[in-house]
């Protein structure tokens, strides 16, 4: 499989403090999303790197998970970068905080470029819910188009555009790989739940 983890983008990195105090919703909703193993670190998946990162939006842009924090159970603000600017096509990225931001950052950046009720992004890996997409009715991406390009925030962006929120898709060319969106931390992550329920009850079918 591709390598995990990797910045593919150039970023240009300010080592500061964000100003965002508060991401206990992101916090909240890592965690559950951690203990139904969608999103983590082991040593039995993906080469023992980590997996997984949620984001929100800002006023400056958007808020996500710092580079391969995956290990950790309980996050503060600290292990948030926010994403200020970015140019999909040049491949460019800027970011402020005490860590760099996700290896997906500009996939997250497509979405919320599609507009304003677009307000939380969450991608997780879940092998039951990529395995049984077809069956499941959700939107894939293109098999051919790799993670962490600017090919695959295209393609994110392409396949989100007009659907209904919460929306979830799976990311063909990037294995377990599956993103939701939505309006609210809550119904973005319940989304992911609901559809993580019938798959693993298709799984035991």
């Amino acid at each position: 499989m591709e390598t995990e983890g990797v910045i593919k983008f150039d970023l240009a990195f300010t080592r500061q403090r964000h100003g965002h105090a508060d991401v206990s919703q992101l916090a909240i909703w890592r965690r559950l999303l951690m203990d139904k193993g969608l999103l983590g670190q082991s040593p039995e998946r993906y080469g023992g790197l980590g997996f997984g990162n949620l984001s929100m939006r800002t006023q400056a842009g958007f808020l996500i998970s710092g580079s391969q924090t995956g290990h950790l159970v309980d996050v503060s603000a600290e292990d948030f970068a926010e994403v200020t600017a970015w140019n999909i096509e040049r491949n460019t990225l800027s970011a402020i905080g005490m860590i760099e931001p996700s290896s997906e950052s500009l996939t997250h950046a497509a979405v919320y470029d599609l507009g304003p009720a677009f307000s939380h992004v969450f991608h997780v890996h879940s092998p039951s819910i990529w395995q049984h997409a077809d069956a499941l009715d959700l939107t894939r991406t293109r098999a051919s188009v790799a993670y962490g390009t600017p090919a695959m925030a295209r393609e994110v962006a392409r396949v989100a555009q007009g659907q209904s929120l919460p929306l979830v898709l799976v990311m063909a060319g990037h294995q377990d790989g599956v993103v939701a969106a939505g309006r609210q931390a809550g119904s973005t992550g319940r989304a992911l739940l609901r559809l993580l329920s019938r798959a693993s009850a298709l799984s035991k079918s």
